[in-house]
């Protein structure tokens, strides 16, 4: 949920940094490849797209997807979905109604967080070029206004209304700075702005108290260490609750009395539950079930009556509902596999808004009605004309690593005849998880290039537990790239699948994982595709934004330990670039503010100063990842070319 990765003497400027991607010949290599630009994408040895390529992809890249994002006033519900360039914020007047988009800009957004009343104005975020410095607007449907309300040149996050509607807090960031101030403002006067609290590290906003007069805040320091504080409004007071635990929290609440508060966390337990703490004594209580599995996200009803939450069940997600003061259980609607999020209660707590997806489903925004049981599909996202019967839906498998560790993957199995070639796909973070969502990227390898795909969640990954979580830390960085030279042990073994043509793919963390890979095993993979991964972790840990840096020392590692210095520049894939045998395709965003330009740079400098010949392509209106559509159609088509080549595809 608050995944981050973070002044530095030898961070990139953006002019130096701009020029050494526009250089027609690299300064590090004067037998490099041809660079050169179309619009804002900058490429070298990435040859011309077939047209047939391109209109195979078509449908696939023209997915869509619907995201539940608030109730409105008026009865409908705001959603997020793309029909441009980039997502937006559209509204729907009624279920399986059409689609009126609200927000119409360039850059993508976040959802509508709607005020509280009956108003209709809502709060969004949005950022330029991908570079996660995220400004507030108000948006008033009277005149279509958006308006902003945040300081220009800051990033803002985690903007929370109090109950009245009166008030918004959030949380704001300076370029380079890893401290995050509390904010407090009522949106309609941007000059009501002001710093509730300086903050150490960073602080979240969760919950406003009913009389305003408290902020639930959450301090964040990794996936496995928070702490949790209560705000005095006025005075700036902090109180800790619980002080001195190191355990992990996820959503906070107060409760409806403001007499508790509601945490998701792994206090005394392996997985994470749902605990109450009463504020005058910090007495405990468990909420939720034992489930042996954690409890990944939860919403308090306004009237306090009712508490769902979401389990994850091996990556599938389950919907639960109780009375939080009885624990009586609640019914829920039943769903098919898949992910649910965005879990919202209406003003009068009758009703449940949430987001579903699955491996058939790109994502749509549904209700349900508490009293009469009924649910009801919003939207009806388009598939690109795809049969989504024909669809792979994965299967599990668990394959034994070096040490003995069993690990999980997701398996999508592709049909034809003889043993099918593979991809290893790798999810980012580290501390994140493979889900079984609708993934069009996935469906296309599987059914148009007759691919087999591989989704392990290798050690380190989040949903099985606090000491799985914890198996990659620090100088155990490797061991999870042990658990891909034992994914391609079990491909060897298995009829069906060619262990000669087997592909590394990932991105962020993953992005890294490909890399490390293919120092490793190249003789034994055809090629990797690494997206905005980190080449080298200590130069990573200078460069990366200063809000991000200490967040994740937590994770890889303090570069500024001599030993932890020494170990990360020993498993950088940057400083065992002769080893990177196989062929290679690096893809960035110049925007990134987790993982700088400057880590594809480097990568791509030492594997072709090690002989190598990698493809390269940079968006220059990109950060963390493609988001806008056109360049997200150009990458996919790359890949394809990419693909092809490497495993011998017609």
């Amino acid at each position: 949920m608050f995944t981050m990765e973070g002044e530095t003497p030898m961070r990139l400027t953006t002019v130096s940094l701009a020029a050494m991607v526009m250089a027609a010949t690299p300064a590090f290599a004067q037998d490099a490849p041809t660079r050169f630009t179309e619009g804002n994408l900058v490429m070298e040895n990435i040859p011309d797209v077939p047209a047939e390529v391109r209109e195979r992809l078509q449908q696939y890249n023209n997915v869509r997807s619907a995201g539940f994002s608030d109730f409105a006033p008026d009865g409908g519900i705001y959603i997020t979905t793309r029909f441009g360039e980039t997502t937006q914020i559209h509204h729907v007047a009624e279920p399986m109604g059409m689609r009126r988009q609200v927000t119409f800009f360039d850059e993508r957004t976040s959802g509508a967080n709607v005020r509280p009343g009956d108003s209709g104005q809502f709060v969004f975020t949005r950022d330029t070029g991908g570079d996660e410095f995220f400004q507030g607007f108000l948006f008033d449907p009277a005149d279509a206004s958006a308006t902003p309300f945040t300081e220009a040149g800051t990033r803002n996050s985690s903007i929370s209304w109090s109950d009245d509607g009166s008030l918004v807090a959030w949380y704001r960031q300076t370029d380079g700075d890893p401290n995050a101030d509390i904010m407090i403002a009522d949106p309609t006067d941007p000059d009501s702005r002001r710093v509730a609290l300086e903050g150490e590290g960073l602080m979240i906003p969760a919950s406003w108290s009913s009389d305003n007069s408290q902020i639930l805040i959450l301090r964040y320091y990794s996936i496995t260490h928070a702490d949790i504080y209560v705000l005095d409004v006025d005075s700036g007071e902090l109180t800790e609750i619980l002080p001195d635990l190191d355990v992990a929290y996820g959503g906070i609440a107060f409760s409806h009395d403001d007499e508790s508060i509601y945490a998701i966390t792994d206090w005394d337990s392996d997985f994470r539950r749902i605990l109450e703490v009463e504020l005058d004594d910090f007495s405990v209580r468990q909420v939720s079930g034992d489930h042996d599995w954690d409890v990944e996200g939860m919403a308090l009803a306004p009237d306090g009556s009712k508490l769902v939450y979401t389990i994850n069940n091996g990556g599938n997600e389950e919907l639960h509902m109780l009375n939080p003061d009885t624990g009586q259980t609640l019914d829920v609607p039943e769903l098919p596999l898949g992910l649910i999020g965005g879990l919202q209660f209406n003003d009068d707590s009758s009703m449940l808004g949430f987001s579903h997806v699955s491996a058939r489903s790109p994502g749509d925004a549904w209700s349900y009605d508490i009293a009469s049981g009924e649910l009801t599909r919003w939207t009806q996202s388009e598939v690109g004309g795809l049969d989504t019967d024909a669809l792979v839906e994965p299967e599990v498998i668990t394959f034994e690593s070096f040490d003995g560790l069993e690990v999980p993957s997701f398996y999508y199995r592709a049909e034809g005849d003889g043993p099918r070639p593979v991809i290893i796909d790798i999810h980012g973070g580290p501390e994140s998880q493979e889900r079984p969502g609708f993934n069009s990227r996935i469906q296309y390898w599987v059914n148009e290039l007759g691919i087999s795909v591989l989704a392990p969640n290798v050690r380190g990954s989040a949903g099985y537990g606090r000491e799985y979580l914890l198996m990659d830390n620090g100088f155990n960085r490797e061991d999870s790239v042990r658990d891909i030279g034992a994914l391609i042990d079990w491909v060897e073994a298995q009829p069906d699948l060619d262990s000669e043509r087997v592909v590394v793919y990932g991105g962020s963390y993953g992005g890294y994982m490909v890399l490390a890979s293919m120092m490793h095993y190249s003789d034994r993979l055809a090629g990797g595709i690494n997206i905005v991964g980190i080449s080298n972790f200590v130069t990573f840990l200078e460069n990366t934004n200063g809000y991000r840096r200490d967040l994740r020392r937590a994770e890889y590692g303090d570069e500024r330990d001599p030993a932890m210095y020494e170990h990360l520049q020993a498993i950088s894939p940057s400083n065992n670039a002769d080893q990177i045998t196989a062929p290679l395709f690096i893809i960035q965003g110049f925007n990134d503010p987790r993982v700088p330009a400057s880590e594809a740079e480097q990568i791509l400098a030492a594997v072709r100063e090690a002989g190598g010949d990698p493809w390269f392509l940079m968006a220059m209106d990109e950060g963390h990842g493609f988001r806008k559509q056109s360049n997200v159609e150009f990458q996919r088509e790359t890949e394809t070319l990419f693909l092809q080549e490497i495993l011998g595809l017609e």
